[in-house]
């Protein structure tokens, strides 16, 4: 089956202030499959965002192609039906927000699609029901809070019902609960709606939830696997400057002073199994 997304060979740089080129990939290779939910990490400067803005064509690569649907970023004439393909949602929302009341908001895209009025109204009361926010759908953006602004933004992608969501640090900007708000959401559209994400995030246990997990480092793939198979990579990861979910850094721990624990636990539950286990076998 055809990727959704493939990118081949892609090489891309960025002037500096200086405006001389800085290369940040060079013959990258990645596929994104239909339906899948995959998350990248990679600390500041590893490429991650740069990914983010070729899979719809906001970035366009200096040599090698990207192709959305087989549809090539590199021909202006694909560009329309390739951002309808792939919706961008970024960290901060207050950037992606542009009317001054909620259901005005989601409408924007819709409406710049030409779309008949009535198409319009079913897919903002659609979008804004599957984030939980069509209760909010006559006040005022900037009267959320920060994780009601960005399922607001997500809305908006959504009501423009692209295949794939990408989503470049989405909870960045916001505390625990607007954080797990916000994940909720995520994983709904993709087991729920069908949709493919890619999420950008730094928190490894966001991370943990994705299907497959692929790590950054300059520019490269350094790692590109399950979230288990990643996470047990915890030297891998850590010379990369990257944590790992915190059961799986006790795992580690324990692991390292002797006590024969897997290192491939990701959540808190895996983690007590896993000690208890051992604690029997004593």
């Amino acid at each position: 089956m055809e990727p959704l997304i493939r990118l081949n060979n892609v090489s891309f740089s960025y002037p500096d202030e200086n405006d001389t080129k800085i290369q940040l990939l060079e013959n990258f290779n990645l596929e994104i499959e239909k339906g899948s939910f995959v998350s990248v990490l990679g600390h500041n400067g590893s490429g991650k965002s740069t990914i983010a803005k070729l899979f719809n064509g906001l970035n366009l690569p200096d040599s090698g192609s990207v192709t959305v649907n087989g549809m090539d970023t590199a021909d202006e004439s694909n560009m329309l039906s390739i951002r309808e393909t792939v919706g961008l949602v970024f960290q901060n929302p207050d950037n992606q927000i542009v009317a001054t009341i909620v259901e005005e908001d989601v409408a924007f895209g819709p409406e710049n699609l030409g779309l008949p009025q009535k198409e319009i109204r079913k897919r903002v009361d659609e979008a804004l029901k599957s984030v939980d926010m069509y209760d909010y759908r006559m006040h005022e953006p900037h009267r959320l809070s920060g994780g009601q602004k960005q399922r607001v933004a997500i809305a908006g992608i959504i009501a423009m019902q692209p295949e794939c969501i990408v989503l470049d640090e989405p909870t960045a900007m916001l505390d625990p609960q607007g954080r797990a708000e916000v994940m909720d959401i995520i994983l709904k559209l993709n087991r729920q709606l069908n949709k493919t994400v890619v999420l950008i995030t730094h928190y490894m246990d966001e991370a943990a939830m994705a299907d497959r997990v692929v790590v950054m480092d300059s520019g490269k793939i350094i790692a590109d696997d399950t979230a288990k198979n990643v996470f047990s990579q915890v030297e891998l990861l850590k010379s990369a400057g990257l944590d790992v979910p915190q059961p799986t850094e006790l795992s580690y721990r324990l692991k390292k002073a002797g006590i024969g624990i897997d290192c491939d636990v990701l959540s808190v539950d895996e983690c007590v199994d896993a000690i208890t286990r051992k604690l029997l076998e004593e």
